[in-house]
């Protein structure tokens, strides 16, 4: 897997010629000729709806067919994963996924999970929302370090909050304070980060990790106090907060990621049309800016193989958190 925070120039063609076949062939036309839908498994307005539309023009104009964006919001994601997986496997149904439909899900909905990343041909990761640790500006930290010392001498009065209890940022905060060995209390939200940000920022609750893009306005506001990153190398819209790793704590690295999906058995000449046209397009400073501006790192996999392996190791990984913590689905 290739992380870009500053993507090279394109290094592959943006299509890849395809041998006919009645799997993909429709008519005399080469594949896509009708439009090609994209579904997002959550309400818009959300990271994942600003990927889609941030990506859809671009990948429309190269491909030569509208990308129509249908987003089936509901049971974490699931609902719109199970209409992907559904449906025909012909290049023209394709799944924004991410690491809680991915590679959460499975772990915290059990026997109620009846489709899984197994049930999708990978394609490539196209982006990663790392999170952010931040406070409220009333609690006396500045650093990890400080948040760990100040949390230890306090424990009966710390809290953290998170948009669930199955959430990514309630697993990375129960990781991290596994490792730190920390005592303090969950407070779940429903709605996403908003109201728990809101309750941050008026001192209710204490401290939680976020999507970078539902904090970074206040964090440049000067309402939320930001103490770490969650990512390996310091970001270039936060270049003065450090990471986790930098504050001692290099296994609490994640973010949600973003991966490009099609129905289990589409034809691989497809999959691999789709991956040069990813791994192009994710190279082109337009599109890399365009993701800056709301806080999301453009990313690509090396191949479909390695998605595929990167998507079992973070199962593993968030799984064996989540059983740890007993998360439930919400």
């Amino acid at each position: 897997m290739r992380r870009h925070f500053l993507l090279a120039a394109a290094v592959v063609a943006a299509t890849l010629p395809l041998a006919s076949g009645p799997a993909y062939s429709q008519g005399k036309g080469d594949y896509p000729n009708k439009p090609i839908h994209m579904i997002v498994p959550f309400a818009p307005g959300g990271a994942s709806d600003f990927l889609a539309r941030a990506i859809a023009p671009r990948l429309s104009q190269t491909l030569g067919q509208p990308i129509v964006i249908e987003n089936i919001a509901g049971v974490a994601g699931n609902l719109g994963m199970e209409k992907a997986a559904a449906a025909a496997p012909d290049g023209y149904t394709v799944f924004l996924g991410n690491v809680g439909t991915l590679a959460i899900n499975p772990a915290i909905f059990g026997n109620k999970q009846r489709v899984t990343a197994a049930d999708l041909a990978p394609v490539s990761l196209v982006a990663n929302a790392p999170d952010v640790l931040v406070s409220g500006t009333a609690l006396p930290v500045t650093t990890v370090r400080e948040l760990v010392d100040y949390s230890r001498k306090n424990p009966q009065t710390m809290n953290f909050a998170s948009p669930g209890s199955g959430s990514l940022n309630r697993l990375e905060m129960e990781l991290f304070r596994g490792v730190a060995n920390l005592e303090m209390l969950h407070i779940p939200y429903k709605g996403g980060a908003g109201p728990a940000i809101v309750d941050i920022v008026g001192g209710q609750v204490q401290v939680m990790f976020t999507p970078i893009p539902s904090a970074l306005q206040l964090i440049r506001g000067g309402r939320l106090r930001p103490l770490a990153v969650a990512s390996k190398e310091r970001l270039p819209f936060l270049p003065d907060v450090p990471t986790m790793v930098e504050s001692g704590y290099p296994q609490v690295v994640g973010g949600s990621w973003q991966a490009l999906m099609f129905p289990a058995k589409t034809p691989k000449a497809i999959i691999a049309q789709w991956h040069k046209v990813i791994v192009k397009m994710m190279a082109e400073e337009a599109i890399r800016q365009r993701l800056l501006q709301g806080g999301v790192e453009g990313v690509t996999s090396r191949s479909p193989e390695e998605l595929h392996e990167f998507i079992t190791q973070e199962a593993t990984r968030w799984g064996a958190v989540a059983r740890t913590a007993h998360a439930t689905a919400d």
